[in-house]
Parts: C-alpha cells; structure tokens; sequence
C-alpha cells in the first residue's frame, strides 16, 4: 500500500512538472477542447432535431418537438439521436480549443499592442469576433460533414438522390462523407457555405463575450467567482447573440445539405440566392425555424461548457485574465529591456 502511495505521489509529481511546463496557450487549448466536447454531447439529441428542423420542414416541422422525438427512436433507435454526434464532436473539441485559445490570445495582444484601450465589453466583443472567424476557418469542414451525416434519415422518402435507392444512407460515416464530398467538389466541396457561417460567427461570438462581460461587470463583487452567476450571465448572453444570428445558421445548413437534395450540380445556390429561395419559398418565418428548440439546447451547452472550462482551467493551473495579461506584459517589457540594455 504505502509502495502504491509513492508511486502515484511520484506519477503526480510528473504530471505537476508536465503542467507547469507547458505554455498558456496549450493549457487554453485543452480546457476549451474538453469543454466543447462534453457541452456538445449533452445536447447531441436536441441539435439533431434542430438540423432535422431547418432542413427536412416538410417531414419534422409538422410533428413538433415531441413528436420528432419519437419518430427518429421508432425508425432509428436510440443512437439514431446521435447520428453525426461523431463529426460534431470532432469538430467541436479543435473548434472550442481555438475559440477559447485565440479568444485570450486576441484579448492579451489588443491589451499590449495598443496602448491605453480599455478592458471593457468592446474589447471582448472585437477578441470574440475575431477568435469565432479564426475558429471556423480551421474547423468547418468538420461542420460540413457533422451537418450531412444528420441530415441523412433512414428511411426516409425524401432521400432520392441521382442513382441511389429511396432510403439507402448516402454517407457511412464520418471518413466516408469527407472522401466523397472531396471527389464531387474538391476543396470548394468542403467549405460550401462557410460564407454565412462567416457572416453568423463574427456577430454571434462577438456578441456573446459583449453581453457577457456586460452583465458580469453589474455582477457585485463578492459574487463574481459565483460559478451559478457565471453561468447564468454566458446563458442569456448566449441566446441574445443567437437570435440576432440565426437567420444565417439556417441558410448555412441549406447550402451544405443543398447537394442532397438537389437533383444536379445547376441548382446549387449560393448565399444571397439562398436566403432569397427560402423566403420566397417558405417566407420569413423559416428563417427562425428551430430557434426555440436552438433555446433548449444553448442554456444546457453553455452551463456546462462554462462549467467545465472553469474546472478545467482550474485544473491546469491557468491564471485569471488580468493576471495572465500582465504576466504577458511583463514578459515582453522585460525582453525589450534586455535588448535596449545589450
């Protein structure tokens, strides 16, 4: 027992030297990953009904909430709530670690390049804005492939595309889905609709990290670290910078579905011709369609990617905000110091 005891004080050592060792921003990067991850997953069942909402109106729309539900655990079984789970979570965990990441990195460098602004709401909602863009760059054909695979519903009797049998799954799984759309359309293929995503992201993140710091900065003091607050102000914060947003989630997902339901290549649609077809078609209201569902799933995802960021932060030893933006300050006025002194 006591050997037993060494061992895991000296494996606890280790990993206390591996954590002290690595750099801020690999510390940002894993909080944030394994904060996505799990937020993601909690709401898997709720976001494919979303999908299923925007883009199959004529099939879902009509059953409500409860009744999609049932219909997907009668046709396709529990897991059938987690179809595209995979991708999506492949995707949110490098997406949640650079947009945390990059959301501190972006903050530190405004601080120490352009002396005298402020630490404000503006300054997180610019941060924010540019930390979701970066995000989606690197991330969106993992978005793409997410969205495709939920997309596909057994049995259906609206997926007939050209030479494929009414109901056959189209994609079999995350690689499968990536090759294929890589061969119809290249490296175009996998970014089709990342302009509105673009679009959404930039207002959308800025947005949620302005009302959130908004709202904290009325927050008495001796309650501030109160993770309950914390969590309640990135919720609301959260569902504003949605609404104001959602329009172009909607129009995103009918660019990247668009090729399965299109019977050839002519009719696909780009940005402008999409929104226009949707209103057109479905009026304004379609626009909106999932949002109160998109209500559901925001609070339960931001409580718990909060909360797990918080953990995780903690856990790797990550120092507050200011602390971090004055240790990075220090650093770089003691390098350039040394050089004006050499």
């Amino acid at each position: 027992m006591a050997k037993q005891r060494d061992e895991r004080g000296e494996k606890g050592e280790v990993w206390d030297g591996v954590i002290e060792g690595m750099p801020l921003f690999a510390k940002e990067l894993i909080a944030g990953g394994v904060a996505g991850g799990f937020a993601k997953s909690a709401v898997a069942p709720l976001e494919r009904i979303k999908i299923l909402f925007q883009t199959r109106q004529a099939e879902y729309r009509s059953l409500g909430l409860i009744g999609s539900f049932t219909k997907i655990a009668k046709t396709e079984g529990t897991l059938g709530f987690f179809r595209g789970n995979g991708a999506s979570v492949a995707r949110i965990v490098p997406y949640a670690a650079l947009h945390y990441m990059a959301y501190e990195e972006y903050r530190r460098w405004i601080i120490d390049g352009i002396p005298g602004v402020g630490k404000g709401p503006i300054l997180d909602l610019v941060a924010g804005s540019f930390a979701g863009g970066t995000a989606v760059l690197f991330t969106y054909p993992l978005d793409l492939v997410r969205t495709k695979l939920a997309y596909q519903v057994v049995g259906s009797q609206k997926l007939n595309i050209q030479g494929i049998v009414t109901g056959e799954q189209v994609y079999k799984g995350i690689k499968d889905c990536f090759s294929k759309t890589y061969k119809e359309a290249g490296i175009k293929g996998l970014y089709r609709g990342v302009a509105p995503s673009l679009y959404g992201i930039f207002p959308y993140a800025g947005l949620k990290f302005y009302f959130y710091e908004t709202m904290k900065s009325h927050v008495p003091k001796e309650r501030k670290n109160d993770i309950t607050i914390k969590l309640a102000c990135g919720s609301v914060a959260g569902l504003l910078g949605q609404t104001f947003t959602y329009p172009l989630d909607v129009v995103r997902r009918q660019m990247q579905v668009q090729r399965l339901s299109a019977s050839n290549s002519h009719k696909m649609k780009g940005t402008v011709d999409t929104l226009v077809m949707i209103l057109r078609t479905h009026g304004w209201k379609q626009l909106f369609s999932g949002l109160s569902l998109n209500y559901l799933k925001v609070v339960p995802s931001v409580a718990i990617g909060f909360t797990v960021y918080d953990l995780m932060k903690a856990y790797m030893r990550v120092p507050s905000r200011d602390d971090a933006v004055v240790e990075v300050v220090t650093s770089n006025r003691d390098s350039q110091s040394s050089t004006l002194h050499s």
